[in-house]
């Protein structure tokens, strides 16, 4: 298999097993996105849903974040990693997007990535899924999903973007990042894999 043969592999394994992936984390507008990815950062998809009904019942827009103190936005989230800087920047994230930005979340790769705690993976997330802008954000699953199929060399998260943008048609990006994550968390995980499980990796692997 060519590393193009690799690639069409992959993407019509994923359609036939996940034609419509939802976003796993659970929002209702760009600004409950953008909060959720960030939250996401260093831990799991279900912790931060767990945490984000009771924080968005206090805060679900900019406003009313920037009123609650971080002491208080900490002790909402405390059940997830880094608790403390995640509750400090997304104070001060609100208090940007109310103030420059009008209340509304920016739509630009350059805006969000200056926001406190919005890295480009997050941004990334935000433009692809709250505004349609093609995107391709790259986490550990996709980042180890995309080595393990030869389909970039692992050197590091940007060098994988850069690979997945090259082999993946644009139109696909927004739905094929969700359709790997997916598929890594069902038959690929980090811990425990299993080859006989992950068919797409074995099938690659095996030519």
């Amino acid at each position: 298999m060519t590393k193009k043969e690799r690639a069409l592999f992959v993407v019509e394994e994923l359609e036939k097993l996940f034609p419509n992936p939802a976003i796993p984390l659970d929002h209702t507008d760009p600004y409950t996105l953008l909060v959720a990815v960030m939250l996401s950062a260093q831990t799991t998809d279900k912790k931060v849903n767990e945490v984000t009904p009771d924080l968005f019942a206090r805060a679900n827009n900019p406003k009313a974040m920037r009123l609650l103190e971080v002491d208080e936005i900490k002790e909402i989230i405390k059940q997830i990693g880094l608790s403390n800087t995640k509750a400090k920047n997304l104070k001060r994230l609100s208090e940007i997007i109310e103030v420059k930005h009008d209340g509304v979340v920016p739509s630009t790769f350059e805006e969000l990535e200056e926001l406190p705690g919005v890295g480009h993976k997050t941004a990334s997330v935000v433009m692809s899924q709250a505004f349609g802008h093609p995107a391709f954000p790259v986490d550990t699953h996709i980042h180890r999903l995309m080595t393990r199929w030869k389909l970039t060399n692992g050197k590091s998260v940007e060098q994988t973007e850069k690979d997945a943008k090259k082999l993946f048609p644009k139109e696909l990006w927004n739905k094929l990042h969700l359709q790997i994550i997916y598929y890594g968390r069902a038959y690929s995980p980090a811990r425990s894999w299993d080859l006989e499980r992950d068919f797409i990796s074995k099938k690659i692997l095996s030519k």
